[in-house]
C-alpha cells in the first residue's frame, strides 16, 4: 500500500471514530438530561395532584383522566391495596405494598424506582409521594420517551457524519500531499541541506553516512585499480622489453642467462601481484573458502620461520621463536599469510646482520602473537597507512625487496575475518613491533 494512501485512511479513521465517540457521548448526555427533566416533571406533577388532592379530593383524579393521557397516576392505601389507577381497573391490579418506592413513601414520605412494568411492558420511572390521610399516590412516566428524544437526534448526526467525512477526505488528500511532497522532493545526493521534517533526520544522517562510504569506497576502488594497472605495467613491461633485446638478437649469448634470469623473477612478481590481489578480493567480499580449524599458532610460527630462513639468511639475519602452544580457532591458511607477511616484511625493511624475534602465547587480553624486529622503523605520520594496499614507506627499497604493497593489507583483512586486533609500535632507526591479539 502506498504511503500517501495509508496516511489517508489513518486520518479518515480517526476522523470517524472522533465523530462516533461524540456521537455516543451526545446520545449520552441528552439521554440522561432527558430523564433528569423527567423525573423534575413528575414530581412537580405529584406536587400539583396532591395539592389538588388535598383540596378537592379523589374526585380530581377523575377529571385528570381526560387531560393527561400520558401520564400514569396510582393511588394506594397504606396497606398497598390500589384504590386508583388511570391506566387500568384497579380491581384487577395486585397488591402494591412490596413496590420500592411504595415501601419508600410509607418509610420517608417519598420513594422513586426506575424498573420494567409487568402491566404496561415498558421501562417506568415512578415517584410515589404519602398524603396526609396515609394514602400514597404514585405518578410514573414510560422512560421511552426519554430514550426517543435521544434517538430524535440520530438522522442529524448521520447528516452531519457523512459530511464531516466528506470533508474529512478532501482535507486530508491534501494535507496528505502537502506532508508528501517535500519527501517526494529529497535530494538523497545530499540528504544533510533538505529543510526536513526533524523525524527524518536520522534517516538523511544515515543517507549521508551510507553516501559517504559509497564514495570512499568508489574512491578506494579507483585508486586500487589505478594502483593495480601501475604495478601490472612495471613487470609486464619489463619482461616485454628484455623478450625483444633476446627476439632481435641483441644479446650476446653470455648474456642470455642474466635476461632470461630478469624475465623470470619479473614473472614471478607479476604472478605474487596477481595472487595477491586474488587473495584481497576473496577476503574484501567474505569469500574465504576454507572451512575453520583449530590451528597451533607456535608450531605455525616455526613453519614459516624455517621456510623464511634461506631469506633471512642471504641478509644475516637471525630469527628466533619464542613462547608456548597456544591453539586459535581460524583458517589455517589465512592465519599462515598473515604470520608470514608481517615476518617477511621485518627481514626485507631489516638492517643487515639484524635480528627478528617472533614470540607466541596466552596474555589476560587474549592470544598474541609479537614480531619484533631492528630494521629501519616506521614514521609515526606513517603508521596509520601502512595497511593501505599498495602503500610503501620506502618506496625504493620495496621495488629492491619485490614486494607488492599487499602483504599488510591482507593482514588487515585476515585479521578482520578472524576477530583480531592490529597494534603497532615503531621508532625511526631503531625497529618496529606488530603484535595480532585474537580475542
Amino acid at each position: 500500500m502506498k504511503l500517501r494512501k495509508k496516511i489517508q485512511k489513518s486520518m479518515i479513521l480517526v476522523i470517524a471514530t472522533a465523530l462516533m465517540v461524540a456521537y455516543a457521548m451526545t446520545i449520552f448526555v441528552v439521554y440522561h438530561q432527558n430523564v433528569s427533566l423527567m423525573e423534575a416533571e413528575i414530581c412537580q406533577e405529584a406536587d400539583y395532584i396532591t395539592t389538588a388532592i388535598e383540596i378537592s379530593g379523589r374526585s380530581y383524579l377523575e377529571e385528570m383522566d381526560q387531560v393527561r393521557e400520558d401520564t400514569r397516576v396510582t393511588l394506594i392505601d397504606h396497606d398497598g391495596n390500589v384504590l386508583y389507577d388511570s391506566k387500568q381497573d384497579e380491581f384487577t391490579l395486585k397488591n402494591h405494598v412490596d413496590r420500592p418506592e411504595i415501601k419508600e413513601a410509607l418509610r420517608e414520605g417519598i420513594g422513586q424506582d426506575i424498573r420494567r412494568s409487568a402491566t404496561l411492558d415498558t421501562d417506568m420511572y415512578y415517584y410515589a409521594e404519602k398524603l396526609s390521610d396515609n394514602t400514597i399516590l404514585r405518578v410514573s412516566k414510560t422512560m421511552n420517551t426519554a430514550f426517543h428524544t435521544a434517538l430524535a437526534i440520530l438522522p442529524g448526526m448521520g447528516a452531519i457524519t457523512g459530511i464531516m467525512l466528506a470533508f474529512a477526505y478532501i482535507l486530508s488528500k491534501w494535507q496528505v500531499k502537502r506532508l508528501i511532497r517535500p519527501i517526494n522532493e529529497l535530494n538523497l545526493e545530499y540528504p544533510l541541506e533538505n529543510d526536513m521534517y526533524e523525524e527524518l533526520e536520522p534517516l538523511l544522517v544515515r543517507i549521508d553516512e551510507q553516501n559517504r562510504e559509497k564514495d570512499a569506497v568508489a574512491n578506494i576502488r579507483k585508486e586500487f585499480s589505478a594502483n593495480v594497472s601501475h604495478e601490472l605495467k612495471t613487470p609486464l613491461t619489463s619482461i616485454s622489453g628484455y623478450a625483444e633485446i633476446m627476439k632481435d638478437g641483441l644479446v650476446r649469448t653470455e648474456d642470455m642467462k642474466t635476461f632470461s634470469e630478469r624475465i623470470y623473477n619479473e614473472a614471478s612478481r607479476l604472478i605474487t601481484l596477481v595472487e595477491d590481489i586474488i587473495k584481497l578480493s576473496r577476503l574484501d567480499e567474505n569469500q574465504a573458502e576454507l572451512e575453520k580449524e583449530d590451528v597451533d599458532l607456535y608450531q605455525l610460527a616455526r613453519e614459516i620461520i624455517s621456510r623464511l630462513s634461506v631469506q633471512a639468511a642471504a641478509r644475516h639475519i637471525h630469527m628466533e621463536v619464542t613462547g608456548e602452544t597456544v591453539v586459535c580457532y581460524g583458517i589455517r591458511q589465512i592465519l599462515d599469510e598473515m604470520i608470514y607477511n608481517i615476518c617477511e616484511n621485518a627481514i626485507k625493511y631489516n638492517k643487515e646482520n639484524g635480528k627478528v624475534d617472533i614470540w607466541v602465547g596466552g596474555t589476560l587480553n587474549g592470544k598474541k602473537i609479537i614480531v619484533t624486529d631492528t630494521g629501519i622503523g616506521i614514521p609515526d605520520d606513517q603508521k596509520e597507512r601502512i595497511f593501505e594496499r599498495f602503500y610503501r614507506v620506502d618506496k625504493s627499497h620495496s621495488r629492491e625487496t619485490g614486494g607488492t604493497g599487499l602483504g599488510l593489507s591482507i593482514v588487515k583483512h585476515g585479521a578482520i575475518l578472524h576477530g583480531a586486533q592490529i597494534s603497532v609500535e615503531s621508532e625511526m632507526g631503531k625497529g618496529t613491533k606488530m603484535e595480532i591479539i585474537f580475542r
